[in-house]
């Protein structure tokens, strides 16, 4: 199953029924379990499948968003956690309160892509500040023509990531300020698929997820260009422009997170890991990610090699860090 596969399947479907790589008849009796960010999933799944039909080890990719995937992790239920922000101190408490340990590897990067409906031709860019207008919390905003005066008088209908996703932690914390404060008459979805078809089919649509769902759907949708604060002109998402840091505050990193105890000593969970570090530039360019450099993985794999438990990120919410600044954080 390849990628582009995914919108006919439906994340739905495999948030009800976790998706089980068999391709090996002689498979062994090891399953590594993995759970989590729908972001991280695709990057996660062309590995899992790889690497499945080469050992035959057994992998179940499952979608529950960060969130949920976190809790499956640190109630020990899950090997390999995806992830599309950094473990919040919540979340470090209760792996601590259950004795999991966790080692924290960054795999990619990605940027949170605001999309219109094809007929939307008044909104080519949008500031952060009209961002926070129109998704703040108690924001009263119905139509385009709250947001701004040029733009017509065309009813708006929102469409974004349910509360257990990190797209919608880390969307509210860059844009409205705090992670999880946002307006709730909108359509919510773990199922980027959803979020795509509902942007699509509706003239006044918005909506956000990341970049590879756009880019897998783009003959449906316009990705919009977001100005910055203190900016004049909008940028678009990209590889180039997340890879220069231009694109902010929108650009993210992306993570998996091993048990540390379960994973770090465990064979297969190790030989998977390794597998996917080594694997990660080919495949995350195939999923439409944004791939670190030949060196930042060389970092990463250093830091998987030291077996370093805990997070560089301290439970704290971050936005705009750059790839450098990202890398930095596991050298030290």
């Amino acid at each position: 199953m390849k990628y582009n596969k995914i919108n006919s399947l439906g994340l739905a479907a495999l948030v009800a029924s976790t998706l089980t790589f068999s391709f090996n008849i002689h498979a062994a009796d090891k399953t590594i379990s993995i759970d989590g960010s729908s972001s991280v999933y695709p990057i996660t799944e062309a590995v899992a499948e790889d690497f499945q039909k080469k050992t035959g080890t057994k992998v179940t990719v499952g979608v529950s968003g960060t969130g949920g995937g976190f809790k499956k992790f640190c109630r020990g239920e899950t090997m390999i956690s995806n992830a599309s922000r950094p473990i919040s101190k919540k979340e470090m408490d209760m792996c601590a309160e259950s004795g999991v340990t966790f080692i924290e590897l960054p795999i990619a990067y990605d940027a949170l892509t605001v999309v219109t409906n094809k007929a939307n031709d008044w909104a080519k860019s949008i500031t952060v500040a009209e961002l926070n207008k129109i998704w703040a919390s108690g924001s009263s905003v119905k139509s385009w023509k709250d947001v701004n005066p040029a733009w017509p008088n065309q009813p708006m209908k929102l469409f974004g990531p349910g509360a257990d996703s990190g797209t919608f932690d880390y969307f509210t914390e860059a844009i409205n300020g705090r992670a999880k404060s946002c307006r709730s008459d909108f359509t919510a979805s773990e199922d980027d698929n959803v979020l795509v078809t509902g942007v699509s089919g509706d003239k006044g649509g918005l909506g956000y997820f990341g970049l590879a769902y756009y880019l897998e759907n783009k003959d449906k949708l316009n990705a919009v260009a977001i100005v910055a604060k203190d900016k004049t002109n909008g940028v678009l998402p990209s590889e180039a422009t997340v890879m220069d840091g231009t694109y902010q505050p929108l650009a993210r990193p992306l993570f998996i997170y091993v048990n540390g105890a379960k994973g770090a000593f465990d064979k297969d969970v190790k030989a998977f890991v390794e597998y996917y570090i080594a694997n990660a530039p080919k495949l995350v360019k195939e999923v439409k990610y944004v791939p670190l450099t030949s060196t930042e993985y060389a970092a990463v794999s250093k830091h998987w090699q030291s077996k370093k438990s805990g997070s560089g990120f301290n439970g704290t919410a971050e936005v705009g860090l750059k790839i450098e600044d990202l890398i930095k954080r596991i050298k030290d």
